[in-house]
């Protein structure tokens, strides 16, 4: 066990001489969508190509003396248990992946997505899809190598879906998201053709983006991000970014005319802050040192966002705040109004921008669109035309232009394809999590009223956060809820508060 103990150490030792080059990279990609000059984008793409092909080399020889291949023999045999058996099994996992992708396949992936993101910038900007249109079949052509490298059983997509939610297929989460659309489609219909009518328009004016970032700021803040170990910038598609538990980046996007505009990214980006700041630091650059999945990462942002960040106890504590900082329109704005304003359920172009209701149906819509991508079904001219009609058969919405359709997420220019898929797996968790954190935290919403959020913040530290890779995502759901993943949580959650906003619908 001694000799194991040493073994051990060399592992997390070459995990971590990885991790610093894997934080400057994502550092450097960060740059890039928040302060890089235009002008940089070559030489930043050769830059962050050149990176992440050191990173892949480094951890394919991380066995290079055959250490991982001991130590998995050492945890199958149980001579390696509990936290270094979980580091060893998962390193190993993605090492198994990893092996499989050449260098110069690593290397090409990354120098493309990281030149087609400022095409796919221009594309968006000018509503010229045909720009990025060679960009894509580019990076779709990469994606499907990839597939063929990792491999699969079913469905190419399956490999590129692992890599955000290990172990799911793109089978099951057809599964789920059909179960979605049973229950979504007629829901929204029920409320579309609700009595209740709400003006948004009464909640916009002119509000200073000073003021506004201010503002921002401080929800975040209150509801426990550091900003010592931490930072808030602005980026044209708003998102997190950990290098460390002390070094966690946040962006959000502001618009002059509209305060809500930013909010709810703020805190949606906040919720994934909170999770990276709550890593365990002593384990940086180990499994247990890295979130679960992506699932499990979006269940954080979508339940400070939406169920927290939308609910009555929320803004019992921040409206008299909102009101003073911004006295018109809110001063004369009852509270009720506000709250139905701020749950408005309402089919509209952007994702970003989408109500709870509707939100999930553009995640379908984009993991169907991108599974058909990946397996070879539709051409990719065709994307537009495409994704238009499911629009308007799934939210009943006219697509003006490609800016506001098919060009409006980066993650496509990313190299993304299989993300998608993790915003609506999100929404299930953070239903069911909620559920549990309200059986075990007494009185949480006049907690929470009174801007009380240390407890629920201490209750995702331990049983999310804490944890890293210990579990996969399933476990750790029924670890904490005493459940397998399902809808019900999250459908009761949609019945009661949008039955009450919309008269018992």
């Amino acid at each position: 066990m001694k000799n194991m103990k040493k073994e051990i150490e060399k592992l997390k030792k070459r995990l971590n001489e990885i991790s610093y080059i894997g934080s400057l990279l994502a550092l450097a990609a960060w740059d890039q969508e928040v302060h890089m000059p235009a002008k940089g984008t070559d030489a930043r793409a050769t830059a962050i190509s050149y990176l992440s092909a050191t990173i892949h080399n480094k951890f394919i020889s991380i066995n290079r003396d055959g250490l991982l291949t001991k130590l998995v023999k050492a945890v199958n045999a149980g001579k390696i248990k509990g936290e270094n058996a979980v580091i060893v099994s998962e390193t190993w996992r993605t090492w198994s992946r990893e092996k499989k992708l050449p260098e110069k396949f690593v290397k090409e992936l990354s120098e493309t997505c990281s030149k087609a993101q400022s095409v796919w910038a221009k594309a968006r900007k000018d509503d010229d899809f045909g720009l990025f249109l060679p960009w894509l079949k580019k990076i779709v052509e990469l994606k499907r190598e990839e597939a063929k490298y990792v491999g699969y059983t079913e469905s190419p997509y399956d490999a590129l879906l692992d890599a955000f939610e290990p172990g799911m297929t793109a089978r099951e989460v057809s599964e789920i998201f059909e179960g979605f659309k049973v229950f979504l489609i007629p829901f929204l219909k029920k409320i579309r053709e609700s009595k209740v009518k709400i003006n948004a328009k009464k909640a916009k004016g002119c509000f200073p983006i000073d003021t506004q970032k201010t503002f921002n700021e401080y929800i975040a803040k209150s509801i426990g991000f550091d900003f010592e170990a931490g930072d808030m910038s602005v980026s044209t598609h708003p998102f997190a970014s950990g290098f460390h538990p002390y070094d966690v980046r946040l962006t959000t996007r502001y618009k002059e005319e509209d305060m809500l505009y930013a909010l709810g990214s703020t805190i949606h980006e906040t919720g994934h802050g909170l999770y990276e700041q709550g890593l365990p630091a002593e384990h940086f650059g180990t499994p247990l040192g890295e979130s679960v999945s992506l699932g499990i990462h979006e269940s954080q942002s979508r339940m400070w966002e939406n169920i927290i960040g939308k609910g009555k106890p929320f803004w019992t504590y921040f409206y008299p705040k909102l009101q003073r900082e911004f006295s018109v329109p809110f001063k004369k704005l009852a509270f009720g109004e506000f709250y139905r304003i701020i749950n408005r359920v309402r089919p509209t172009l952007i994702r970003t921008e989408a109500d709870e209701v509707t939100y999930n149906l553009h995640v379908i819509l984009r993991f169907e669109i991108e599974k058909a991508m990946i397996e070879g079904k539709i051409k990719l001219e065709n994307l537009p035309k495409i994704w238009n009609a499911k629009m308007k058969e799934y939210l009943g919405v006219d697509v003006p232009n490609d800016t506001l359709g098919v060009l409006q997420d980066v993650h496509w220019s990313t190299g993304g394809i299989g993300y998608f898929p993790t915003y609506s797996l999100g929404n299930l968790y953070s239903a069911q999590f909620y559920s549990a954190m309200k059986r075990d935290i007494p009185n949480i919403d006049q907690k929470i009223s009174k801007g009380k959020f240390k407890e629920i913040l201490l209750w995702l530290r331990k049983n999310i956060h804490s944890h890293g890779k210990t579990y996969r995502a399933n476990d750790l759901v029924r670890k904490v809820t005493g459940e397998n993943l399902n809808c019900k949580y999250w459908n009761d959650y949609m019945e009661k508060k949008y039955g009450e906003i919309y008269s018992k619908i």
